[in-house]
């Protein structure tokens, strides 16, 4: 015979699953595109390259012989080069990144809500059972 607690337990496990199940469909469905991944690789690669430029330059300008055009020469060449390994190399790694699901949709409060949700079932359980035996 199934007792009224009984159901309760069945109708929270459900929920419960229901409510991850509804949780792993949004992981799915908010995944990066390839074109954002691309976008974020271009604007870091801008960022990153103009920082290689203006050290290669100093390093060049401050430390060698070379004069005024040939240091921008140099520097421009390996920005160029390491603009287009590197931004090759990123979009692979954003693209394998985008594909694990570990830490990507960590919620702060995740843990917190998880608690609060089992002591309020533990109360609700320990008010049913004084009520079963008051009557």
């Amino acid at each position: 015979m199934i007792n009224a607690k009984t159901m309760e337990n069945n109708t929270y496990e459900k929920n419960e699953d229901l409510s991850d199940k509804i949780i792993i469909r949004e992981i799915e469905e908010t995944k990066d595109s390839p074109g954002r991944s691309f976008m974020k690789a271009l604007s870091w690669r801008v960022i990153a390259s103009g920082t290689t430029f203006i050290i290669t330059f100093i390093i060049f300008r401050r430390y060698s012989e070379k004069n005024f055009d040939e240091v921008v020469q140099t520097a421009s060449f390996i920005t160029i080069i390491d603009f287009f390994a590197k931004i090759l190399f990123y979009y692979l790694h954003e693209r394998m990144w985008t594909n694990i699901r570990w830490g990507k949709y960590w919620r702060r409060n995740y843990w917190n809500r998880r608690a609060w949700r089992k002591l309020y079932r533990r109360m609700h359980e320990q008010q049913h059972t004084r009520e079963n035996t008051d009557q």
